[in-house]
């Protein structure tokens, strides 16, 4: 998963923090249709094209969350929560999620740090890697108090604080399934989401996901399936599985344990390798999961 190793690797990267946040954005705006990659004012709803997008805020019990709400201009569609990565909501998540929504699907691409602040905090992963805070030597300091914050009981009244918001809105098709993707520290929140809200969550994607099996935690997101109706996709980035190359095989046995539908699967990518503006991102390799992500979504949704 993303953790002092990976940022120390990057940072040590041949490219020039310069030359990788002008890589960063031109494949951010790749990984989007043609039309797809305008903004909107963070106070406003826009439509452009087929789509409709805005900036939205909803009570939890912990606060107020903030996220980028984008969806079919046509009709209610079955919505997707999306948990970012550890840079949280920036143009590469929101361009994703737009991509997501071109497919048919109301997509709420939330700010998990919304406990501490709000909004965008890094415009790019180069941003992110740059940020104070984020050298080789201090490692994760800036947002590892945000981030501890996030445990499974968290992210769990986070889910059904979002899902009674995404049932509210006329742009969701309450008679289908929701699902939840969810990048690197996000990955395991995705589980978490299905088995907090069952009825409802359906679909979980993991991508490069760290934390989804943590031994005999009950909490360890392998260990809470048999709480969830929801069918998974588990995408292990290359890198992550030689770390730990019994993890895979732990959650496809707790999966069939529990009786949950799961694809459990190696992607030829490293950590980060779907995420445009990650170092690591792999043009063919996110493709295939981008695929993959909506087979699973055809299915289970």
């Amino acid at each position: 998963m993303c953790d002092e190793k990976q940022l120390q690797a990057w940072a040590k990267d041949t490219l020039s923090r310069r030359e990788f946040g002008a890589l960063s954005g031109a494949a951010a705006l790749a990984a989007c249709t043609p039309g797809e990659a305008n903004g909107t004012d963070a106070n406003t709803s826009e439509a452009s094209g087929d789509l409709t997008e805005s900036s939205v805020s909803f009570e939890t019990e912990d606060g107020t969350m903030d996220a980028f709400f984008v969806h079919p201009s046509g009709g209610p569609s079955p919505a997707v929560i999306f948990w970012p990565d550890i840079a949280s909501i920036r143009e590469a998540k929101r361009n994703m999620a737009r991509r997501l929504a071109g497919e048919g699907y109301a997509v709420l691409v939330v700010n998990p740090y919304y406990r501490d602040v709000a909004g965008e905090q890094f415009a790019d992963f180069a941003a992110w890697i740059a940020a104070d805070g984020f050298d080789a030597e201090s490692g994760f300091a800036l947002v590892a108090p945000w981030r501890e914050k996030l445990d499974a009981d968290a992210i769990g009244r986070d889910t059904a604080a979002i899902v009674e918001w995404l049932d509210g809105q006329d742009a969701v098709d309450t008679s289908r399934g929701i699902g939840a993707e969810g990048y690197c520290m996000g990955g395991p929140f995705t589980v978490w989401s299905t088995a907090a809200v069952p009825e409802r969550v359906r679909a979980a994607a993991s991508f490069h996901g760290g934390g989804l099996v943590r031994g005999d935690d009950p909490k360890s997101p392998h260990n809470m399936l048999d709480q969830a109706q929801a069918e998974y996709l588990i995408a292990v980035a290359q890198d992550d599985d030689a770390a730990a190359p019994d993890d895979k095989t732990a959650f496809a046995e707790a999966a069939e344990a529990a009786g949950r539908p799961a694809v459990v699967e190696v992607y030829e990518g490293d950590h980060g390798w779907t995420v445009p503006d990650s170092p690591a991102y792999a043009q063919a390799a996110a493709e295939k999961a981008f695929a993959d992500k909506l087979e699973l979504y055809a299915r289970a949704l």
